[in-house]
């Protein structure tokens, strides 16, 4: 068909790729009788994403989450399955976690209200790995991590954990993600996507800096968990040094 449009060159190559793209599946399609239609078109737009900001209230996001505290998580909230639906929900959570490593990583930005660190999901040892893991994270060049303090008092989004995806195509319009037990919702009206960017922006300005959340998150190890001893050597640097504001910037002004 190319040949017949005398397509040639550079917008040929293009078009091929663009073609092989569109016949391959996503790696969630091999967890179809897992994932839920309205989860996988989030996981869809999730691998899709160049940037990723996540404001969350009391746990950790799941592509921050260690495979213990995902399945903690999954148990508590799964009524009608048994073991082997919840270690296959505990496997996609995983499969969702490589992209943050890959060749073109996504820019994560996460403010977690300091409630998360605090929630004792799956016992003691559990949070400690947790805690430790997102300090390790934060050390990555593409992630940044912020705790909002208990501290900060009252603000616009008490209570309403959300995600906003943008994507590398400027054509493409930033979407806000928000879920509840049994439905999700998709925001992609400009005039409120805006509005989650502003409510985004205010929390960040509000949360502790990147050194200071680290040092929180240290304490809390240190203060909840005597029991397991001295800290491990992931915990000794700051959540994030390498991500500024300016590389992770929110789009709404």
């Amino acid at each position: 068909m190319l040949d017949l449009y005398g397509v040639s060159g550079p917008q040929r190559d293009g078009l091929v790729q663009l073609a092989r793209e569109s016949r391959q599946k996503g790696w969630w399609h091999a967890y179809s009788d897992t994932i839920e239609p309205r989860f996988a078109t989030y996981i869809g737009l999730e691998s899709a994403a160049s940037e990723i900001r996540i404001y969350e209230t009391t746990l950790i996001p799941g592509l921050l989450q260690t495979e213990d505290y995902a399945r903690a998580v999954i148990a508590a909230g799964t009524v009608d399955g048994g073991p082997e639906a919840v270690e296959r929900s505990v496997a996609v959570r995983m499969a969702r976690q490589p992209t943050l490593t890959s060749e073109e990583p996504p820019q994560l930005w996460a403010v977690l209200d300091e409630a998360a660190l605090h929630r004792r999901v799956g016992g003691a040892g559990v949070m400690r790995l947790q805690l430790e893991r997102l300090l390790e994270l934060g050390a990555l060049p593409n992630v940044a991590i912020q705790v909002l303090p208990f501290g900060a008092g009252a603000h616009p989004a008490m209570g309403r954990p959300f995600v906003i995806l943008a994507f590398p195509e400027r054509a493409d319009p930033d979407v806000v993600y928000l879920e509840d037990l049994t439905s999700a919702l998709y925001v992609e009206n400009v005039d409120e996507v805006d509005r989650y960017n502003v409510f985004f922006n205010h929390l960040r300005a509000t949360a502790l800096s990147f050194e200071d959340s680290g040092t929180l998150i240290m304490r809390v190890i240190k203060d909840q968990l005597p029991a397991w001893g001295q800290l491990s050597p992931v915990g000794s640097g700051s959540v994030c040094t390498t991500v500024s504001r300016e590389t992770a910037r929110v789009s709404a002004t």
